[in-house]
């Protein structure tokens, strides 16, 4: 919900069948009545708040996007509110309730009266919990990203994609959805970008549209066009101290809005977190989700669906700032300003410089919990060997091989294979000017050769991470790792078979090479790394 205004229970006289007035006293609502009730306005909706319940009331309006103007249609875009709205947080949404007018004509949510309206009936969610309270207050910290990246990823891999939804990811029907964003709302008309700068964004949207389509009708053939949530912003999720995950409102309005890309959805909210300062946030959680879906070609998209989603946010605080006056219109207009400029700024390079980082080993060197540290430090994504493998192979990411050494999915070809398609992802990423974590064996020159060029072809610094620790010390972690979930297959009876192929790095000059012991404790590897590569500063936030 967009918190556009909050009031009070009104004292004041009031006219008939005034429905905000109305349901903002104790006894329109059913026994035991509330002690409080709080409005929140938005553009569409007015939202009538107590202390434990919701109760969502859409206005009469009609909008180039949608049309609430009749009875029928308020009713059932609220039944289609519940219904969707189940998918990501069930038990929140309890059903439909109508709104009545009593026998002196004022609204109610009684049992008796004829009924004018209709309400979406909530359970009311703890607004300290909502991510975007949690922002400002410091407590939405980096597992919550993780989590909220990992749970978004599963579910999209269980919305619904077919025909009917795949045709809303065409470039015909998204440069539809572009052009009316400009139609409705004209950033320059409306004083809030320059003339130049309005059509820089719009020339920007519809060239690349018309610069990429074949990549996007490939989005379409790989599945990734989804049922998704539409709406995906920081006051939209709510997490618990147990870690637990409730999106709410998601768009039921428009299956256009809803129907799109996955990238779309995760674009909204990682546009969200940039616009609040924090870029690092916003790009954690693209890294995280990447991995999560097995989905890094989001990266060639991502750019664009931010820009397009802070042009959305930008077009509806001007539609609410229309229905505004005072302080309210002024801080409409600063949020519609801020997001037009987000827009313009689409394709802006990272505040870090891309790179190259490839972390190789022997099996239980801790090469994979460096490259989760290094991950986590540069806000970036990380490509595995043993999650590309297993992709290749169609395995689950914990589904474990028991081939010999270099058999099966480890034969040399297939091998081969994993990393072309490691460099073809990283290609990707870097193309958008992040950097990117490579994390695998790195066993042979040719391997770390193809790192090395990838980098090379991109003009960006590259760095071999060669992770050591002691056989015996690598044999204990390989014992530990058995009675542990694990993604990796390396395990004891191929660790001396491993071993003895490995080529030592002798190829790469000492400005190319760290070599690092992980017997240490990980910070102190990572206090080591910090020397030779730039991350995020603790503390950034813009």
């Amino acid at each position: 919900m967009t918190l556009e205004a909050t009031t009070s229970a009104l004292t004041a006289p009031r006219p008939v069948a005034d429905l905000a007035a109305d349901l903002l006293r104790p006894e329109a609502y059913p026994a035991p009545h509330p002690d409080h009730i709080e409005l929140r306005e938005t553009h569409v909706s007015r939202v009538f708040m107590t202390e434990g319940e919701v109760f969502k009331v859409k206005k009469a309006v009609r909008f180039g996007f949608l049309d609430f103007s009749t009875l029928d249609a308020r009713r059932r875009a609220c039944e289609a509110e519940v219904i969707l709205n189940s998918r990501l947080a069930a038990g929140t949404y309890l059903g439909l309730v109508p709104v009545r007018l009593d026998d002196q004509g004022r609204h109610h949510f009684g049992p008796v009266g004829e009924v004018v309206d209709w309400a979406v009936h909530m359970l009311r969610l703890p607004d300290a919990l909502r991510a975007d309270e949690r922002l400002v207050a410091g407590t939405l910290t980096k597992r919550h990203i993780d989590a909220v990246a990992s749970s978004l990823a599963d579910f999209h891999a269980r919305a619904q994609s077919d025909s009917a939804t795949s045709k809303w990811g065409s470039v015909d029907a998204i440069v539809e959805n572009v052009r009316e964003n400009f139609d409705e709302v004209d950033a320059a008309r409306e004083g809030l970008l320059t003339e130049a700068q309005a059509r820089e964004v719009e020339r920007g949207q519809l060239d690349f549209l018309r610069d990429r389509a074949r990549m996007f009708e490939r989005r379409r053939e790989n599945g990734r066009i989804r049922e998704g949530h539409g709406d995906l912003r920081l006051e939209h999720l709510y997490l618990d101290e147990a870690g637990a995950l409730t999106i709410i409102d998601c768009i039921e309005f428009n299956a256009r809005f809803r129907c799109a890309d996955v990238c779309a959805d995760v674009a909204f909210l990682s546009m969200d977190l940039a616009a609040q300062g924090h870029v690092e946030l916003a790009e954690r959680l693209l890294a995280r989700y990447a991995r999560a879906a097995d989905d890094f070609d989001l990266y060639a998209l991502v750019d664009f669906y931010e820009g397009y989603r802070a042009y959305i946010r930008g077009k509806v605080s001007t539609l609410s700032a229309r229905e505004t006056s005072g302080a309210l219109r002024d801080r409409a207009l600063a949020d519609a300003r801020r997001h037009f400029a987000l827009a313009l700024s689409t394709g802006r390079r990272s505040l870090l410089e891309p790179v190259v980082v490839a972390v190789g080993g022997v099996i239980a060197s801790g090469k994979s919990t460096i490259a989760d540290a290094l991950g986590d430090r540069l806000s970036a994504p990380v490509i595995d060997a043993d999650r590309t493998r297993k992709h290749l192979v169609g395995l689950a990411p914990t589904t474990h091989d028991t081939s010999a050494a270099f058999e099966g999915p480890y034969a040399l070809a297939m091998t081969d294979r994993v990393y072309a398609e490691m460099m073809l992802r990283a290609s990707t990423v870097l193309e958008s000017g992040r950097p990117v974590v490579l994390d695998a064996s790195f066993r042979t020159e040719q391997f770390r050769r193809a790192a090395r060029d990838l980098a090379a072809e991109h003009g960006v610094p590259f760095l071999m991470v060669d992770c050591r620790a002691r056989p015996e010390v690598c044999r204990a972690r390989l014992a530990r790792r058995e009675r542990e979930t694990s993604v990796s297959d390396g395990r004891l009876a191929i660790f001396d078979a491993f071993c003895a192929r490995v080529e030592p790095p002798a190829e790469l000059p000492p400005t190319e090479l760290l070599v690092l012991d992980t017997e240490r404790p990980v910070e102190g590897s990572m206090a080591v790394i910090d020397e030779r590569l730039s991350t995020w500063p603790s503390g950034l936030t813009s």
